[in-house]
C-alpha cells in the first residue's frame, strides 16, 4: 500500500469522533480515504454533523509519528500484514457482522484469516483444574479433526485452548485487545510467538496500543465473528466469555456450552446459557456432528481417556472437595491419604485449587 494511501486509512480512525461506524457510512458515502478527504465540508455533513466534518478537514497530530510506526513495523517482516475493509484479503466472516473493523492489524500467516472451519473457544481466565483440562483437550480433538480454534490469548482457558491448538499441530488465531507490538499478558509472550509461527495474531487496535479495560469486551466481537461457533468452556454469570457468547448468537453462529458442577461459580455462566438455548456439550464430537464436520483424529494406540480402578477417585467424586471432608469420606489416616493423593495428582488424575481444594480431573 502507498504511503499516501496508508495514511489516509490512518487519519480516517484518528479523527476525533470517527469510529467504526461512522468511518463506514463515510465510506458508503464517498469511497477509499483519499476520496473522502477531498470532500467540501457541504459534502461531508451530508454523511455525519458539522462537528466530525469540520475534524474530517484537519489533518490529527498523532499522524505522523503513527504512519512512521507502522511502516517500520510493516516493513519488519512479511508476516506483518494491515487489511483494510475493501481488501481482497479481509476475512469474509467479519463482513457479516454488524460492526466490521474497518482496519484490522495482522501477525502471521494470512491463510489462517481464510481457514474454512474455525471455531472459537472462550472462558474464565481463572478456570478449575478441569476447566483448564477442557480447554485443551477440545482445542486439541477439534484441532486434530481439522478446525481452526480461535480464542483471545489471555490467562486461564483462553491459553489453555491455544495450547491444545498447538499440541494438535493446527492453526490457532488469537484476537488481542492491544497492538500487536505489544504482547498482554507478558507471561504469554513465548505463547504468542508459537501462535505467529501456526497461525496469526489479530488486532484492530494501532500499535502501541496498551491494555485498556474497554478494549477486550470490544474485541470479543471478533473472535465470535471470525468463528461458525463458540464453545464456551467455564465461565461466571457475569463475564468477557457470556459476552462473545452473546455476540456469537446475535450474528447467527452456534453457541456451545460445557456443563459443570452446581457448586462451582465456574459452571453457572455455562448453565445460564444452557438455558438459554446453548448446546449442552460433552465431547468434541457434539460439537463436529452439529456442524457436520468430520470425527476428531483417533487416540493414538495405547494411549487412554479411562481413568484407573481407585476407590479414592470414585471417593473424590466431580466436585471440589477438602482434605478434611475427602478423609471423612473414606476412613484413611492422613499420612496414607496425602501420598495417594500425591500419586494421583503425579499421574493427572487429580489437581489442586485455591483454597486447599482437590478435584478430580478428566484424564492423566
Amino acid at each position: 500500500m502507498a504511503r499516501e494511501e496508508l495514511a489516509a486509512w490512518l487519519r480516517l480512525l484518528l479523527t476525533p469522533g470517527v469510529g467504526n461506524e461512522t468511518a463506514r457510512k463515510l465510506l458508503a458515502a464517498f469511497g477509499l480515504p483519499q476520496t473522502v478527504f477531498s470532500q467540501s465540508l457541504t459534502a461531508l455533513q451530508t454523511v455525519v454533523g458539522a462537528r466530525i466534518a469540520e475534524a474530517l478537514q484537519e489533518i490529527p497530530d498523532e499522524l505522523e509519528p503513527a504512519l512512521e510506526r507502522l511502516q517500520t513495523w510493516l516493513a519488519q517482516s512479511d508476516r506483518h500484514h494491515l487489511l483494510t475493509l475493501g481488501d481482497a484479503r479481509f476475512p469474509s466472516a467479519l463482513l457479516q457482522i454488524a460492526d466490521p473493523p474497518v482496519l484490522l492489524y495482522v501477525l502471521g500467516d494470512l491463510e489462517a484469516l481464510s481457514h474454512p472451519n474455525k471455531l472459537a473457544i472462550v472462558g474464565s481466565r481463572n478456570p478449575t483444574h478441569q476447566g483448564a483440562t477442557n480447554a485443551h483437550q477440545f482445542a486439541q480433538a477439534l484441532g486434530q479433526a481439522g478446525l481452526c480454534i480461535v480464542s483471545g490469548l489471555a490467562l486461564g482457558v483462553d491459553g489453555a485452548a491455544h495450547e491444545g491448538a498447538l499440541a494438535a499441530g493446527a492453526r490457532t488465531i488469537a484476537v488481542v485487545g492491544t497492538g500487536l507490538d505489544r504482547v498482554y499478558p507478558k507471561r504469554h509472550l513465548n505463547l504468542a510467538h508459537r501462535i505467529a509461527e501456526r497461525g496469526a495474531l489479530v488486532s484492530e487496535y494501532p500499535l502501541g496500543t496498551s491494555p485498556l479495560p474497554a478494549n477486550f469486551p470490544q474485541r470479543n466481537r471478533i473472535i465470535a465473528g471470525l468463528s461458525q461457533g463458540t464453545l464456551v468452556v467455564e465461565a461466571a454469570l457475569q463475564s468477557g466469555s457470556l459476552i462473545t457468547a452473546r455476540m456469537a448468537a446475535e450474528q447467527g453462529r452456534e453457541v456451545f456450552a460445557i456443563p459443570g458442577s452446581i457448586h462451582a461459580p465456574q459452571a453457572r455462566g455455562c448453565h445460564s446459557l444452557i438455558r438459554q438455548g446453548a448446546k449442552l456439550v460433552e465431547s468434541a464430537q457434539d460439537i463436529l456432528e452439529d456442524l457436520r464436520l468430520g470425527a476428531p483424529a483417533t487416540p493414538e494406540e495405547g494411549s487412554t481417556t479411562e481413568p484407573p480402578d481407585d476407590d479414592l477417585l470414585d471417593a473424590l467424586g466431580h466436585d471440589p472437595v477438602s482434605l478434611d471432608a475427602l478423609q471423612a469420606r473414606t476412613g484413611l489416616d492422613t499420612a496414607t491419604l496425602q501420598a495417594r493423593l500425591l500419586e494421583l495428582e503425579l499421574d493427572g488424575w487429580v489437581g489442586r485449587l485455591p483454597g486447599g481444594l482437590l478435584q478430580r480431573t478428566g484424564q492423566s
